[in-house]
């Protein structure tokens, strides 16, 4: 239970925090190794290599509760909890298709990288947790079970209740064009990202609860890394956070037609 536990927060800040906050909304800045490093965190979550999440979540920035959007509820609450990631899509999982909305990340040869071997990376974290297991009293694959398939599914579910339920339940504290809400249990379970209402209100904020109660765990690390000098350009409703020149693109959300 404390590897799962332990995997599940590093999986999900990679996926929270490097997947969605810094590669699809490029909410703040940090060097790139970083980025690199919250990126192969992002790939042990087992959603999917980089790429093809940051542009799905793209996608469902631009037509958000509409048609076009991957996993609204308009279209059935299991369909956006879970079935949306089943089946073969086109326009999200043809690489000549979904590429247009990261051409930006697609530049970057690391990425293209860890996107293409992503699987790689939770096989090689698997073997990794066996050997561990047994070398600590022959546990190996309790460890496997607890650190890739139970934390796994957990973190599926979690990641899967900000497409659900925080576009059905919940409060709105901003008027939007689709039906995101505020969800206090969703954000607990994913380190912040419930406050699903506030996000839509403003995508490229990095922080996403922005009343003193709204706990926000992914925002909270960011600004424990800029104390480090490891984030920059934070970006909040208002104002920019520790603000320096960008030398990397900004056009980060390219909203196209529905297909």
């Amino acid at each position: 239970m404390v590897v799962a536990l332990c995997l599940y927060l590093l999986a999900g800040i990679g996926v929270t925090m490097g997947y969605h906050r810094l590669l699809t909304h490029r909410s703040f800045q940090t060097p790139r190794f970083i980025e690199y490093v919250l990126t192969i965190l992002g790939s042990l979550a087992n959603q999917g290599g980089p790429l093809i999440w940051v542009a799905t979540h793209r996608v469902h920035h631009c037509h958000s509760d509409d048609h076009g959007d991957p996993h609204s509820p308009r279209d059935g609450v299991w369909w956006a909890h879970f079935l949306w990631w089943m089946p073969y899509i086109p326009h999200l999982d043809e690489p000549t298709r979904y590429q247009r909305y990261i051409v930006d990340l697609a530049k970057d040869r690391v990425h293209r990288f860890l996107d293409r071997w992503h699987i790689v990376l939770p096989l090689t974290l698997a073997g990794l947790l066996f050997l561990l297991g047994e070398a600590w009293g022959q546990v190996g694959l309790s460890w496997v079970v607890w650190g890739i398939f139970v934390r796994t599914t957990l973190l599926y579910h979690a990641t899967y209740l900000v497409n659900s339920a925080t576009h059905m339940w919940g409060y709105r504290s901003h008027k939007t064009n689709d039906h995101s809400t505020n969800l206090w249990w969703v954000a607990l379970i994913t380190l912040g990202e419930g406050w699903h209402n506030n996000h839509h209100a403003f995508p490229r904020s990095a922080r996403h609860g922005l009343r003193w109660w709204e706990v926000d765990m992914t925002y909270l690390l960011i600004r424990f890394m800029s104390l480090l000098g490891l984030a920059k350009h934070i970006h909040v409703p208002g104002k920019v956070l520790h603000k320096v020149v960008s030398k990397r693109p900004q056009v980060i959300e390219p909203c196209l037609p529905a297909p």
